[in-house]
């Protein structure tokens, strides 16, 4: 999971610089990793198939301009597909992407999915406004690409059980968290956990820990909301 593609002055948490986001994508293709789709994940889950050894899936969260700026040509290089998952009402907006670009990206290997209208924590909206958070954005997505938007992002991956169910009526195939939620064993496609990447990612062991899956044995699980 990662979220901004830029240099910055200091550490933020959700940024990683186009230089460590290179190096993340040249360890995956030189250790022989498999980069599966969302969708690919979220079919072998559901038919309950084993997911090759050494698979990952690369998502990114809030639709930053940077994505298309810095990740988008790195991604190309490499020949990886992710996903960004978008707020549809930021769309547009300064420093998020434009709707020009999101359509160039969804022709060229990059699947986008939604995340929610405004970026609001969603199980501290009134019901209609989760409705609308979920049902909406994937109406404005769809309207604009002219294509299906087929997977949803929890916002700060806060989620509940009428929200999951919210996302299943909107008629999305999975959703993503963040580690929040109850299913330690990922086969739940409405709460598929992930990991965070980010600047301090830099040294080849963390990223055997993180991408080797023992990540999870020690990492600390979070209530759904």
């Amino acid at each position: 999971m990662y979220h901004n593609v830029d240099v910055i002055d200091g550490y933020r948490t959700n940024t990683v610089s186009p230089e460590n986001l290179e190096r993340h994508m040249a360890y995956l293709k030189g250790h022989g990793f498999h980069v599966l789709s969302f969708d690919e994940l979220v079919r072998l889950t559901k038919d309950g198939a084993s997911v090759p050894r050494k698979s990952v899936v690369i998502t990114f969260d809030d639709g930053y301009e940077d994505n298309y700026v810095n990740a988008y040509r790195i991604l190309k290089k490499y020949g990886f597909p992710a996903i960004i998952f978008v707020p549809s009402d930021l769309i547009n907006t300064e420093g998020y992407l434009s709707w020009e670009q999101v359509k160039e990206m969804a022709g060229n290997g990059i699947s986008i999915g939604s995340h929610s209208r405004r970026h609001l924590y969603l199980p501290d909206l009134p019901e209609q406004e989760q409705r609308e958070e979920i049902f909406g954005s994937k109406r404005i997505i769809e309207q604009h690409l002219g294509r299906p938007s087929d997977y949803f992002s929890y916002p700060i991956g806060g989620f509940n059980d009428q929200i999951k169910q919210f996302v299943k009526a909107a008629g999305y195939y999975g959703a993503a968290a963040t580690n929040r939620g109850y299913d330690k064993t990922n086969k739940d496609v409405f709460e598929l956990k992930r990991i965070r990447f980010g600047d301090r990612d830099v040294r080849n062991d963390y990223l055997w820990i993180k991408l080797s899956g023992y990540y999870n044995l020690f990492r600390k699980s979070k209530e759904p909301y």
